[in-house]
């Protein structure tokens, strides 16, 4: 019986970029859905969630905002964004809505495969799982479970998200330096891309209710990096 191919989902409404995302994509042997608005992206998941998400940001109708936040209330696939070349302000909305990753137009071939690739390497930490919960307070992570509480209440985490809280739970009181962390998390090609952590970092803290100025998880050390607390 035949592998199963890793699926990705292109939404874009320019049918020639959409097409050639497609083309990459299967001759890396990648298994390529295609969906030309949001409304069809949707309904692409309701037949069969893909493996990863290739998400335009400026479609008419609902825009990739919105189709990301829309697939996050019920999904944790890895998405990444596809955005205009000097548009800022549109990466940072993206991480925001739930991204976990992006990609700047125009783009070549090896860029798109490797951010690809990379994206799908974070999401297997999922499949990590340590004997030993790590418990940190009323924080618990269990590995075996792939299961992250607060206060008893369940922490729904994206791919990345956890790939993060899980490498910072690993070294628990060491003081981790933002490129060592990019290196470990997102692979060695986004080291230097320190907003991309901070932009991941502040939305880990807000699912886990980590209050920056009043820690009770993840120390921020100014100009250095970050520390997870270490349990009693």
């Amino acid at each position: 019986m035949p592998l199963r191919k890793t699926s990705v989902l292109v939404v874009d409404d320019d049918i020639r970029l959409q097409r050639l995302m497609h083309r990459i994509l299967e001759l890396e042997g990648y298994r390529a859905l295609t969906a030309g608005d949001g409304e069809a992206a949707l309904k692409a998941f309701g037949n069969e969630p893909p493996d990863l998400v290739l998400l335009d940001i400026m479609m008419p109708g609902m825009d990739g905002y919105t189709v990301c936040r829309r697939i996050r209330e019920s999904f944790q696939t890895p998405i990444i964004m596809v955005t205009a070349k000097g548009q800022g302000e549109e990466i940072v909305q993206g991480l925001e809505a739930g991204a976990d990753d992006y990609v700047v137009k125009p783009f070549s071939s090896r860029e798109l495969v490797a951010r690809v690739k990379a994206v799908l390497r974070r999401s297997s930490a999922w499949e990590e799982r340590p004997d030993t919960p790590f418990r940190l307070d009323d924080l618990v992570i269990d590995f075996a479970r792939l299961k992250v509480t607060v206060d008893g209440r369940e922490v729904n985490l994206t791919a990345t998200e956890y790939a993060l809280l899980s490498y910072l739970a690993r070294n628990a009181g060491r003081v981790l330096t933002v490129d060592q962390v990019l290196e470990q998390v997102w692979g060695a090609e986004y080291v230097g891309d320190a907003h991309l952590l901070q932009v991941h970092m502040g939305r880990l803290r807000q699912k886990l209710n980590d209050n920056a100025r009043q820690p009770r998880y993840i120390l921020t050390r100014p100009g250095i990096g970050y520390t997870m607390m270490k349990p009693a």
